[in-house]
């Protein structure tokens, strides 16, 4: 029998784990997958979240299955929406980090790049800029209060 494997990665949020996220949404996944063709599902839970891997026996039974509102409703709360949730085709078990993910440090303290000036192009075309020469310089006399230079 031909299974087609589709994993559902759900990381850790800022406030909320994807375990608790798990045990809230976990039972209508499953029973959803089993009443739309799963043959086999599993979790597993590792160190930044959780992993949900579904085999379906048909071509079209995951597509059926992701359209279903409680799948959406499932996935529209993850703990974090915006790169919380990874759904691909196969087994999952991605290549979890050892140490927990972090948020990465903003460099120069988030602030933006100071913009370079453009240089400005003279309009005035043909203008003739005057020319610096040197001066000879003065003999400077200076007098004494006796009147004696």
């Amino acid at each position: 029998m031909d299974l087609q494997w589709w994993s559902i990665e759900v990381l850790d949020g800022p406030e909320q784990s994807a375990a608790r996220w798990q045990d809230s949404y976990g039972t209508a996944l499953v029973e959803a997958a089993v009443t739309h063709g799963a043959y086999e599902w599993s979790w597993v839970r590792q160190s930044w979240g959780v992993v949900f891997e579904i085999g379906f026996r048909g071509e079209g039974r995951w597509e059926s299955y992701r359209r279903l509102p409680v799948v959406g409703a499932a996935l529209d709360a993850v703990p974090d929406p915006v790169n919380g949730l990874l759904i691909y085709p196969g087994r999952g078990g991605s290549s979890g980090r050892v140490e927990p993910r972090r948020p990465r440090p903003v460099s120069g303290g988030g602030a933006v790049a100071v913009p370079v000036p453009v240089p400005v192009r003279d309009e005035l075309v043909g203008v003739v800029l005057a020319r610096a020469e040197l001066v000879p310089s003065a003999v400077i006399v200076t007098r004494s209060a006796g009147g004696q230079s």
